[in-house]
């Protein structure tokens, strides 16, 4: 059992070394242990917001095992600094990040961007200058809760090979959509990659291999290893489609203003904008509703039971996790007692 005081009530220990804790439970220690690496109490609440999210849609490698990322990247060692206006119009913003973890710097983007498309009907908002974003469709969601139709894209360091190169040249470079409906937000969150780099740290962190196909080591040859696979690439997905749109991405990182002064590859873009722009936005959110309906009626292949809509997994999983609470890796349970316990 945990040995940490006044834990062993509130935790129930698994087989394999897994741990069981309530929604509430998983939020105290997550907000304990980012408060203990140096955040304040909004900060805090801000970023275990995302990464128990995360957990509650069954995305563990970016659930609470992403605080430890923080800790262990470089950019956590820099000082960091209040995100600041580099340049403004009624439709748009460009913020410098201020060297923040991005699951900050991004929550903030996402509030101005719903607050200019609110004011103005449309809004383009950039980001450069942080890291590690968390789940793009996390700023979607929340952006589509407001009746907007939401793109984000967020161009990262270089991860990933080209199709056919042997070095990492561009970012895992996730592309997020989502739009309103009558029974709430659909969402799409893709990676370009074949594998997130995110996932490959957990693997790491757990001594577990890869799936076949995903990496090659930085001799160029396919790697399950995930130590191997940092140190090499990870592979686009889809062949040249997952390349082509990796590369668009980054590009767009750029006119966010990635591979400026900081030398960073790090650009993130949000486009957002009223429906009733275009139409009538009451029918439209019932047009979507309707266009789901139909797909979902679809005669299936044989064997297949449902035809699942993009975000439906993830929405149910919440619902569930809301109720049974959260399961994850004792591994991850502990090192985040021991972050908690620097406090003072």
């Amino acid at each position: 059992m945990p040995s940490v005081p006044g834990e062993v009530a509130k935790v129930g220990v698994m087989a394999l070394g897994r741990v069981h804790l309530s929604v509430t439970d998983a939020r105290d220690l997550a907000e304990g242990a980012l408060r203990g690496i140096g955040f304040d109490h909004d900060e805090a609440r801000i970023v275990a917001n995302h990464v128990i999210d995360a957990a509650l849609c069954g995305y563990e490698y970016s659930g609470l095992a992403k605080i430890l990322n923080i800790v262990d990247s470089e950019h956590f060692k820099l000082p960091r600094r209040p995100m600041k206006v580099l340049r403004e119009t009624d439709v748009s913003i460009a913020f410098d990040g201020g060297n923040n973890v991005g699951m900050l710097s991004l929550f903030y983007a996402a509030e101005a961007t719903v607050k200019k498309a609110a004011a103005h009907g449309i809004a383009l908002i950039s980001v450069n200058d942080a890291w590690m974003s968390g789940r793009s469709a996390y700023y979607v969601e929340t952006i589509a809760n407001a009746g907007l139709v939401a793109i984000h894209t967020a161009s990262s360091s270089r991860q990933v090979a080209p199709l056919g190169g042997a070095r990492a040249m561009l970012g895992t470079n996730p592309l997020a959509i989502a739009v309103p409906s009558s029974r709430g937000p659909i969402v799409l969150d893709i990676g370009t990659s074949a594998y997130m780099m995110t996932d490959v740290m957990l693997r790491e962190r757990l001594s577990e291999l890869l799936p076949e196909g995903v990496a090659i080591g930085p001799d160029g040859k396919p790697t399950r290893d995930p130590t191997l696979a940092r140190r090499g690439a990870l592979l686009p997905f889809g062949g040249y489609k997952g390349f082509g749109l990796a590369l668009m991405i980054q590009a767009l990182g750029l006119l966010a203003g990635s591979g400026s002064e900081q030398e960073s590859d790090y650009g993130y873009l949000f486009i957002a904008f009223r429906p009733d722009l275009l139409g009538i936005a009451d029918v439209f959110s019932r047009q979507v509703t309707q266009l789901i309906d139909r797909i979902k009626a679809t005669p299936r292949q044989a064997g297949i039971d449902e035809i699942r809509i993009p975000s439906e997994r993830a929405f149910r999983s919440r619902e569930r996790a809301l109720r049974e609470g959260l399961t994850f890796d004792r591994l991850v349970f502990d090192a985040l007692v021991a972050l908690r316990e620097r406090r003072g």
